[in-house]
C-alpha cells in the first residue's frame, strides 16, 4: 500500500480491498454523512460511546468548535462519503493541553480492510505536528481487534474499569490506554 502525506495533513491509500481511501480533516460539507454512517453504529449498539445522533446543527456546531480549537477531526472518505471519523481533543485546561483524548469509528462498509491501522499512522502524525505529549484512550476489553491494533503502534495500558459498561445486557470492563511521544517514553509504548 502506497501512502501518499501531504498539508493539510491529507493520507490517500487503497485498503486491502483496493478501495481508494482518503483520510483528511472534516469539513461542515461532511455533517450529513456523519450523521447517516453513525446512526447504523448506534443501533448496533457495540464499542461506541454514543447513545444518539446528532442533529445537523449539533454537528455543525461540533465541527466548527474542534476546528477552531486546535483540535483532529478526521474523515474517513471512501468514494466521496464519509464512512468513519477519528478524533482527537486537546486538553482545554492549560495544565492539560499537552493532552488529547481520542476517539474513533468505522462505518461497516470501512471495517475489516486495514484502514483502522491508517487511521492511527494520521493521528499519531497529527498529535506530532501539534506537539501533544501524550494522547489517552479508553476502549472496552471484548474489544480486542482494536485493542491489538492500539498496542501494535505503541500504546499501553494504564488502568482498568472492572465493569465499567453494560453492553446488550453484558458487563464489559473499560480500559485507559496511553501513547507517549516523548523519546524517553517511546521505548516503553513498543514494550
Amino acid at each position: 500500500m502506497t501512502t501518499v502525506l501531504t498539508k493539510p495533513l491529507i493520507m490517500s491509500f487503497k485498503a486491502k480491498d483496493y478501495t481508494k481511501v482518503t483520510l483528511r480533516p472534516v469539513v461542515e460539507e461532511d455533517a450529513n454523512d456523519i450523521i447517516s454512517s453513525v446512526s447504523s453504529i448506534i443501533k448496533e449498539g457495540t464499542y461506541i460511546q454514543k447513545e444518539r445522533v446528532r442533529t445537523l446543527e449539533e454537528e455543525l456546531a461540533f465541527t466548527k468548535h474542534v476546528t477552531t480549537n486546535d483540535h483532529m477531526y478526521m474523515a474517513v472518505d471512501i468514494g466521496g462519503k464519509v464512512k468513519g471519523i477519528a478524533r482527537v481533543l486537546r486538553g482545554e485546561l492549560v495544565m492539560k493541553q499537552h493532552t488529547g483524548l481520542f476517539r474513533t469509528w468505522l462505518h461497516q462498509d470501512a471495517q475489516g480492510k486495514g484502514i483502522g491501522k491508517k487511521v492511527m499512522e494520521y493521528t499519531l502524525e497529527w498529535c506530532k505536528q501539534h506537539n501533544l505529549h501524550k494522547l489517552c484512550l479508553t476502549v472496552f476489553a471484548k474489544n480486542q481487534i482494536a485493542i491489538k491494533l492500539y498496542e501494535k503502534v505503541g500504546f499501553v495500558t494504564e488502568g482498568i474499569q472492572k465493569e465499567q459498561v453494560c453492553l446488550n445486557g453484558v458487563y464489559d470492563d473499560e480500559i485507559f490506554m496511553a501513547y507517549f511521544f516523548t523519546t524517553d517514553r517511546e521505548d516503553e509504548n513498543k514494550q
